[in-house]
């Protein structure tokens, strides 16, 4: 199952886009993996042993194991290949301590636009998946329309730094909540704020938006560093 459907590529100037390289291919495929856990902290694996698993050569693999070991995901030791870096609860009250700097800043953006109401048509759509997410007890489909949302609302901001920034953090916290995602009670209350939040914005309260995403943010970060405590596993 693969959530993380938006990458970095959806917030990079059209001019500077690029046919991607075979090194390209084999961080997305590497990446997604870990992020997804198919790949869990602490997994080892060579370099030669990914580049079979991939289909592709071992230079492209190379390459793209540096690039990730530079976003913080893994590590690598000379002649043992990479591992799998954990995420800790203290690591994620960092990173939503970022999202909630972050996010509330973009959901105001798109609310002072000249026409709030009109280009709104993703996050409605992300809504209404998630309400009907919700109804149907699916919570893989609910996942996938809150993580439209939130990088749709950061896309259409009209910051194209701001949205790149959120992205880097949101990939970062994928693997946390796809582990919590059986664990919390169906998300009932966060789809009513993610709904809040949208009228806000239509509205074009800007203030009012800022702060119903501000108090998501801290709520849904709170709930998600308490699950990983209480499940006693001292990192993911």
């Amino acid at each position: 199952m693969t959530l993380l459907r938006h990458r970095a590529a959806a917030f990079v100037e059209p001019a500077d886009r690029r046919t991607p390289t075979a090194a390209d291919q084999a961080h997305a495929r590497l990446k997604a993996l870990i992020l997804d856990n198919h790949l869990p902290p602490g997994t080892q694996r060579l370099e030669g042993e990914l580049a079979l698993q991939l289909g592709l050569s071992r230079t492209p693999v190379r390459e793209a194991l540096v690039r990730l070991e530079q976003e913080g995901l893994i590590a690598i030791t000379p002649r043992h290949g990479m591992r799998v870096l954990p995420i800790a609860a203290a690591d994620m009250r960092e990173i939503y301590d970022v999202l909630t700097s972050l996010e509330p800043m973009a959901a105001e953006l798109l609310a002072r636009r000249p026409e709030p109401a009109v280009g709104l048509e993703r996050l409605e759509r992300a809504c209404a998946d998630m309400e009907k997410a919700l109804a149907a007890g699916e919570r893989p489909a609910w996942a996938a329309a809150d993580e439209a949302f939130h990088l749709g609302l950061a896309d259409l901001c009209g910051n194209r730094r701001l949205a790149g920034m959120v992205m880097q953090v949101w990939e970062q916290s994928h693997r946390a909540r796809l582990f919590t995602l059986n664990q919390r009670p169906l998300p009932a209350r966060s789809t009513a704020e993610h709904r809040r939040v949208l009228g806000a914005i239509a509205a074009g309260d800007a203030e009012k938006a800022r702060e119903l995403y501000r108090r998501h943010r801290r709520r849904s970060g709170a709930e998600l560093v308490s699950l990983i405590e209480r499940s006693g596993i001292p990192w993911l």
